[in-house]
């Protein structure tokens, strides 16, 4: 049986560091998504996404794709059809049109059962594919993906480099979650949930030795950029975005 650690969110809410309330871009109630409240515009958040039109987003590279819709007030990324010929051919990741240094990204999420994808920042087109520069929010199916995941390869870690716990508070596929994304400078925090899972410091001695170690080793920009896009992944599997907002720090 699948158990998803719910449970373990009192221990998790007792030690985890908190963080100033201003600094949060707090949900409002069902039925008011994809706006901000005055209190929000008046603390600087910006909205990414109007629920409506892909204003502020464009293609990777400008390349052919026909994954990306916008249903029911949600960014969706449509799945691959394995049993249609030709699906799949125009696939890309979809990334601002405005580049980002330091902020504070909030977003919700849900993922199809066996999912993967993910939400990248300081993301350049100066190489092939955005993960050669942005690093990685990972957001998959942690228990049911069907290839094998090392936990820095599960939800909320920064990918294949620095792991969420095991502990953390994660709902499970086709139910929304909750996450954070802070950069200041070299210092990158992912929470999930309300709770921080993860922190690091780009380009710092731990940073390059995790780099070295892993499929990245011979990424030379990866992690280099000063600022760059956010970029939401299109890994052939069928995600859903809403209430993506940002702060500039």
């Amino acid at each position: 049986m699948i158990i998803y650690t719910i449970l373990m969110g009192f221990s998790l809410a007792c030690t985890s560091p908190k963080t100033d309330e201003t600094q949060v871009a707090q949900h409002e109630p069902a039925g008011t998504d994809n706006q901000l409240t005055d209190a929000e515009k008046a603390n600087g958040w910006v909205l990414l996404f109007d629920g409506t039109t892909l204003n502020g987003w464009q293609i990777f590279k400008n390349r052919k794709n026909n994954t990306w819709e916008i249903v029911d007030g949600t960014l969706h990324c449509k799945a691959l059809n394995e049993n249609v010929p030709g699906d799949g051919d125009e696939r890309s990741d979809l990334r601002t049109t405005a580049e980002y240094e330091n902020f504070d990204l909030a977003f919700d999420w849900k993922i199809a059962p066996e999912g993967n994808s993910g939400v990248m920042f300081r993301v350049t087109e100066e190489f092939d594919q955005p993960y050669y520069t942005g690093p990685e929010y990972q957001l998959v199916d942690d228990y049911g993906y069907p290839g094998t995941l090392t936990e820095m390869q599960k939800t909320g870690s920064n990918y294949d480099m620095h792991p969420a716990p095991a502990t953390k508070i994660l709902n499970p596929p086709g139910s929304w979650n909750s996450s954070r994304l802070v950069v200041t400078g070299s210092h990158v925090e992912h929470w999930l949930n309300g709770e921080k899972v993860v922190e690091y410091d780009l380009q710092s001695e731990d940073w390059m030795q995790k780099k070295n170690a892993c499929k990245w080793k011979d990424a030379a920009g990866y992690g280099a950029p000063k600022k760059g896009y956010i970029d939401l992944q299109d890994h052939g599997s069928e995600i859903w975005f809403k209430n993506i907002k940002i702060k500039t720090l």
